[in-house]
Order: structure tokens, then C-alpha cells, then sequence
């Protein structure tokens, strides 16, 4: 007989194999519809007096402030407009430190002496008033402190979603310390754009400006809605507690790359327009490596847009998913046993006069160019590598790091073969001054083999959490439902303090040692290529040999959330942020207990969903199916008109081995939920987050091996979870 939870299970699938592919009307040519709905540069040249545009992009390339009278020309050009295009509503668009993204809507509508007006000025673009109390503040404002601010971000086109013009904002606490993750990365951008502007002058003088750029790849799964629905893990958690592992699952990888099913077709091309309109530059789509699982990537854009781009693309497809009967699961980890979801960030330096810094060249001094950003970005790295690990850090990306070509814990930096013979024999060039004969030499080696480089394809380290990908450097640890701010801010805080002290010493040998300016550069560079060979690596992330080899190297290896957040507030990471005006001590240390905090929700709230699925849905159903055995050998004994030894026969084997499965899992819950209860009386967050990850966590693991047994175990018509063959196989 079918509990409730097991006919639940098989309604979602009838329901889920009546869908079929929703129609999409595409247009002749998607170029037609790009940034339709984005208040760009086009858009002010037709609502914006020549003044008000001057000074939109003054405050971009400058951030100097836009005039109060400038300002409601703006407002009124940029109001004019959205209305135009159907908003009734504007708002402040922010990113709190919930990692996703708010919003207050207000209409435009007022009343003025007694009229009804579409009211929107330079007041109301520029700053709002948010009530923010219950957005987490690590402790920098008391709960009823409501106050905090949005300001206005010109540097990120204001654009119409739906009915509401959208205005990209900073949120920021009464007191002025950043509450967001917008407000700290365009400190960090500003930053490195100031220090590697000054040391691309070294090269070409008229480099005026360097902007970071991101191309991120989304990776994501997508399953039914009713399947979805009818499984409360994935409602609450996002991801499967629970779940025996499909006879098929990625091991024949013939899903990577292959045929995008028609339904998950519909979807992506709705999900394209729907970009394209916005001004999200999409253009890669393809089928990951797991079943049902997906990527799509843009083109390279400045970062702090790129990441503006990245939260919106994900509430869009949100939505559009919901259209097509679909749900997007942006956990990194949401099926064991197969690839989770990651959102690799490519990262690189791009001058206002057009030139990659990070692309070799074909002339010695765009190499020498080439280098000196190239080797100052794994100095950077090398210096702050569990800084970087801590950026990446969460309860869910805890699940997906190491292991399903996910990097490991351990910060390293791949840089392919060719490319290390390059620094290895730079490394070994006499010290001192270069001889005439020498700077032959060098311009030959380096001329020499960058055009190997150029063919070579170096993207072939998976395990890498850092990888020189020809133009790029891949960040590959960052989480599918990670903000990109965080891991930039810190990338971009770390590079540009890199490339600062890097000038310091070039102009200091040029100074006091008279050194022709290429002779400091690569005297500092050779320093550099030896102090941070550590980082360099270029084999398997996974294994136990580099786990022990990396402890020789002093590479941190903090396989826990907990223990990478509590490194943000060490002495030199401190420093840092505070050097390079990007965070101050308060606000970091405010992030690392948002940080802990959150670790210490997710994991309670995945405590309680185990707990409930193992008593309201496992242990029943597997007690009514023990009940089914003892009743099938009674009635054996009855036929057979002799007492059968449970041992002896097949059903009591069975329900011998069940049973033990299930006084496994009752005890396991119980001992989790304790330790849940003991953890959550400790004093402090870090204390908290610890216990949770140290006591909580691993009972996790031993409960699902119990569950994931019974699995195996029961009739399928018994079973009241959707199985891993059925949440995995769109059509």
C-alpha cells in the first residue's frame, strides 16, 4: 500500500511527463533588442541635455559629484523615459550582504496641491532611506537601528525589469560603513585601476585608465517543478539531503555537450531575449557534464557591471524557468555523486587603449608588459591565497570543493608548462644589471616562446583553483550561488597592493641603484617569479601527495567555511583592506560574523529538514514496508505450515538488514540534533559556526548512508522521495 509522501512522488510524475517545450518567438536578429531596456549611453544622448550627459560621465570615469541641479535633469530625462517603456515603479537596487539581491519599490505617482503627478527627482535618483534592520550588519548597527542609505552607482546604467526602473545602488549604514558588496568592490576597482595605471605608464604614457574585467560562466541545474515541488530538501535547502545514486549518472559523459532537450531549448531562449533587452551580454550556451545541468556565459564586461549583470541574470532566470515549468537549482553541490555548479570568474586588466595586459604580445616590451602584470598577479596571489579561499567560502560551496573537477581547498596557480619554463628560466638570469648580450637573450626567450604559448592550450588543469588560461586568469572556486563581488574585491584589493609596492621598488632601483627602467623591472619581476614559486603547481589538486607537498609549502588548507572566514581578520588581511581603502577593521569584521552567521543558518536549517524528512516521510514509510515482510513470512509459515527463521529466509534477510538501516538513522538524527541543540547554546559566532561544521555537519553524511540504503533496499512503490533517475532525466 502507497504512504501519502510515495503517491505524492508519483504525481509529480505524471504531472512532469505531460510537459512540453514552451514556444518561443525569437526575432530576426537578437542585436535588434540589446540593452532595449538599459538607460545607457544612447538613451542620455536622447533624454539627457549635453551638461547632465558630461556629468553622468565625469562621475564614472572620476567619481566626482553630480550637481543637485544636474541631478534632476537625470532624474526627469531618466523618469521620461522608463515610463515610456511601461515602469510605473522605480527603486533602489542593492546587494546586502545576504549575498543576493533587495529591492523598495515606489511608484511614481504623488499628489501635488491637490494633482495627480508622476513625480521622480534628483533626490530621489541619487539617495533613499531604506528600512534595512533586518538586513545583516555583523554587528555595526543595533537591530533597531533602521537607518541606511542606497546611493546611486552611475558607473552601472540605471534599466527598466518589468513595471520598475531599476537604479543600481551602494547601501551603506547611517555611519557611512559599507552594508553591501557593491560598495567595498568599487573601492577595490578604483584601486587597482589607480596602481596599474601607474605601472602600465611605465610602457605606454598615455594610459589614463585600467578597468577589471570579469567574464563569469554560470553553471546551474534544472529540473521539473512538480519534481521540485515534491521534494522538501530541495524546496527549503536547495539541494538533495537524501538520495541514492542513479545506475546512470555522468559516468558515460555523453550528456556534456550533447543535444539540449527541447523543454531546457524553450527556456534558454526565452532567458537570452529576456538578457538581451537588459543589456546582458549572453552569448555561450551548452550542456554541462551532470545530467540536467547547464552553463551559460557572456562576454566580457568591466567587472563591477559584469557582477551587476550575474545577480540580475539570476533572478531572470528564476523567473523565466517558473514559465516554462522549470526550477533552477543555483546550488553548487545539489546531487551527490556527480559535478556540482560552479561560476568560474575570468579575470583580467584592460587599459582605455584597448590592449589586454594580461595577453602576450609580439614585440619584447609588450611581453615585458606582459610579465610584469602577469607575475604580479601571482605574487598577489601567493601573498593572500587563504584570503582568496575565505572569498569563495559557504555552507553549500563547502559541499562542492574538492572532489567532480571542483578545485580543492588549497589555493594554487596553474600556469601551464610552457609558460613556467619561461619564469624558471627568467628565475635563473645572473642578478645584477643585464648585459647587452643578456637583454638579447631575454627578448629571444621571451619572444620565442609566447607564440608557443598562444597555441598551447592551458586550460586543461581542472583541479586548479587559479589557472592562466592564455588571456585570463580563471578563479574557478567561486561558488554557482556566490555574489562575484566578494572573490573581485578581494582579487582586486590584493593585485592592486601588489602592483604598488611593485612600483615602489622599480623606482627606488631606478633611483638609488641607476637602473634603466626594463633593467628594474625585470630584476623585480626575477625576485618575484622566485619569492612566490610555492603557489605555482601543476598537477593534481586532488591528490594526497599535494596535499602534503602544499603543507611543506606552508599553503594554508582550510577545508571548512569556518576556519577560511576566521583568517579575514588576521593582522596582514586588515592591513590590507585598510592600506587600500577598500574595508576598514569594522567592516571586515562584520563581514567574517555575517559569514559565520550565515554558515551557522544554512547548516541548522539543512539539521532540521534531515530531521523532519527521517521522521515524517523515511522511518514511516520504512516501517510500513517491514510490516509487509513480517506479514509475507507469516504467510509462508502459514503455507509451508512451518516456522521460518527470519535468518533463513530471503524476505527475513531483508528485513533484518532494513531494520538495522533504520535503528541506524533514528539514532543518527538524534545524536545530529543534540550536537544541533549544544552548538546553538555557545556563546559567540565563531563558536557556533565551528561546532556546526566540527559536530553538526558530519552526522549528515552517516544519515544519508542510512537513507540512502533503505533506498536500495524498499519496494519502489514504498519509497516517498523522488529518486535521482527521475529528478534527473528532462526531456
Amino acid at each position: 500500500m502507497k504512504t501519502d509522501f510515495s503517491q505524492l512522488r508519483f504525481n509529480a510524475l505524471a504531472q512532469s511527463s505531460q510537459q512540453i517545450s514552451v514556444p518561443v518567438s525569437e526575432p530576426n536578429r537578437r542585436s535588434s533588442l540589446f540593452a532595449s531596456h538599459v538607460f545607457n549611453d544612447y538613451k542620455m544622448l536622447q533624454y539627457l541635455t549635453k551638461e547632465a550627459i558630461s556629468a553622468v560621465r565625469d562621475a564614472i570615469t572620476s567619481g566626482s559629484k553630480i550637481e543637485r541641479k544636474l541631478a534632476d535633469q537625470v532624474a526627469e530625462g531618466m523618469k521620461t523615459w522608463a515610463i515610456e517603456m511601461g515602469a510605473t515603479h522605480y527603486t533602489h537596487w542593492f546587494q546586502p550582504l545576504t549575498g543576493s539581491t533587495a529591492e523598495k519599490h515606489d511608484a511614481f505617482f504623488d499628489i501635488q496641491d491637490g494633482q495627480a503627478l508622476e513625480i521622480f527627482g534628483g533626490a530621489q535618483l541619487v539617495q533613499q532611506e531604506p528600512d534595512a534592520s533586518s538586513f545583516p550588519s555583523g554587528g555595526i548597527r543595533n537591530t533597531f537601528e533602521a537607518r541606511g542609505y542606497t546611493a546611486w552607482d552611475p558607473s552601472s546604467p540605471a534599466f527598466v525589469y518589468g513595471t520598475t526602473l531599476c537604479i543600481p545602488t551602494i547601501f551603506v549604514s547611517y555611519t557611512g560603513e559599507a552594508l553591501d558588496n557593491k560598495a567595498p568592490l568599487l573601492r577595490a576597482l578604483n584601486a587597482v585601476d589607480e596602481a596599474a595605471t601607474s605601472v602600465a605608464k611605465y610602457f605606454d604614457k598615455t594610459v589614463t585608465k585600467v578597468n577589471a574585467t570579469l567574464g563569469w560562466e554560470q553553471e546551474y541545474f534544472l529540473i521539473d517543478k512538480s519534481l521540485a515541488s515534491a521534494r522538501i530538501d530541495i524546496t527549503l535547502t536547495g539541494r538533495t539531503l537524501l538520495g541514492h545514486t542513479a545506475a546512470k549518472g555522468q559516468q558515460l559523459e555523453d550528456h556534456y555537450f550533447g543535444v539540449i532537450p527541447s523543454r531546457v531549448i524553450g527556456f534558454m531562449s526565452e532567458l537570452e531575449k529576456e538578457c538581451m533587452v537588459l543589456g546582458i551580454p549572453v552569448k555561450t550556451r551548452h550542456n554541462e557534464v551532470a545530467p540536467n545541468q547547464f552553463e551559460l556565459a557572456p562576454v566580457f564586461e568591466e567587472a563591477n557591471l559584469a557582477v551587476d549583470h550575474n545577480l540580475l541574470l539570476m533572478d531572470v532566470m528564476d523567473k523565466v524557468a517558473d514559465k516554462h515549468h522549470l526550477k533552477v537549482l543555483f546550488h553548487e553541490k545539489p546531487f551527490a555523486g556527480i559535478n556540482g555548479s560552479g561560476k568560474h570568474n575570468n579575470w583580467s586588466l584592460a587599459t582605455d587603449t584597448g590592449i589586454n595586459l594580461l595577453s602576450p604580445g609580439s614585440t619584447p616590451m609588450k611581453n615585458l608588459q606582459f610579465l610584469t602584470f602577469f607575475i604580479n598577479t601571482i605574487k598577489a596571489v601567493d601573498t593572500y591565497e587563504s584570503l582568496l579561499r575565505a572569498s569563495i567560502a559557504s555552507a553549500s560551496n563547502d559541499h562542492r570543493l574538492g572532489a567532480n573537477e571542483a578545485p580543492p581547498a588549497i589555493f594554487s596557480i596553474f600556469i601551464g608548462k610552457q609558460l613556467s619554463a619561461v619564469l624558471d628560466e627568467l628565475e635563473g638570469v645572473s642578478l645584477g644589471k643585464l648585459s647587452p648580450q643578456e637583454k638579447t637573450e631575454l627578448k629571444l626567450n621571451v619572444v620565442g616562446k609566447i607564440p608557443e604559448i598562444l597555441m598551447d592550450n592551458t586550460d586543461r588543469n581542472r583541479t586548479s583553483p587559479f589557472a592562466f588560461t592564455g588571456n585570463k586568469f580563471e578563479m574557478r572556486g567561486v561558488g554557482s550561488k556566490t555574489n562575484c563581488a566578494k572573490p573581485m574585491t578581494v582579487l582586486n584589493t590584493a593585485v592592486a597592493q601588489q602592483l604598488q609596492l611593485f612600483k615602489k621598488e622599480v623606482d627606488r632601483l631606478i633611483d638609488q641603484k641607476g637602473l634603466k627602467k626594463d633593467e628594474a623591472i625585470f630584476n623585480v619581476l626575477r625576485e618575484y617569479i622566485k619569492s612566490s614559486k610555492r603557489i605555482r603547481f601543476e598537477g593534481d589538486g586532488y591528490s594526497e601527495a599535494w596535499e602534503k607537498e602544499a603543507a611543506k609549502r606552508k599553503l594554508s588548507n582550510l577545508k571548512t567555511t569556518p576556519e577560511a572566514v576566521a583568517v579575514m581578520s588576521e593582522k596582514a588581511h586588515v592591513t590590507l583592506f585598510e592600506q587600500m581603502g577598500v574595508l576598514s577593521s569594522i567592516e571586515l569584521k562584520a563581514r567574517q560574523e555575517v559569514e559565520w552567521e550565515a554558515y551557522v543558518m544554512h547548516t541548522q536549517i539543512e539539521g532540521r529538514v534531515y530531521e523532519e524528512l527521517v521522521y515524517s516521510q523515511i522511518l514511516p514509510s520504512a516501517l510500513s514496508y517491514t510490516n509487509v515482510l513480517l506479514d509475507n513470512i507469516s504467510k509462508i509459515n502459514l503455507v509451508m505450515e512451518q516456522v521460518t527463521d527470519l535468518e533463513e529466509s530471503a524476505q527475513g534477510q531483508l528485513f533484518s538488514e532494513i531494520n538495522l538501516h533504520v535503528q541506524g538513522l533514528k539514532k543518527s538524527v538524534d545524536t545530529m540534533t543534540q550536537a544541533r541543540k549544544a552548538a546553538n547554546k555557545l556563546a559567540t559566532t565563531s563558536e557556533r559556526a565551528h561546532a556546526y561544521a566540527l559536530e553538526v555537519k558530519p552526522m549528515f553524511s552517516t544519515i544519508r548512508i542510512h537513507a540512502d540504503q533503505l533506498e536500495k533496499l524498499m519496494s519502489d512503490i514504498h519509497w516517498p522521495l523522488l529518486k535521482y533517475r527521475e529528478l534527473l532525466q528532462i526531456r
